[in-house]
């Protein structure tokens, strides 16, 4: 069963062992779009995919579910 975007975000994030609000100030973003991005409630934009592929240092593929290699 593949894995959705913010089910991918939760993941990566409890790895790191940080918070929604650790990564909402690392990412510039708020808790509540992480938050929102994590549930499904709100779809990511280009940018939010390019900066949290770099600060999870993983490929946007992976991150979108196009492959379950995290780099490539």
């Amino acid at each position: 069963m593949k894995l959705s975007f913010g089910e991918k975000l939760r993941l990566l994030r409890e790895d790191k062992e940080i918070n929604q609000t650790k990564l909402a100030q690392a990412t510039n973003m708020t808790q509540r779009k992480v938050s929102y991005l994590e549930c499904g409630k709100y779809e990511p934009s280009i940018s939010d995919i390019v900066v949290l592929c770099r600060y999870f240092n993983v490929s946007a593929d992976y991150l979108l579910g196009l492959s379950d290699r995290k780099n490539t």
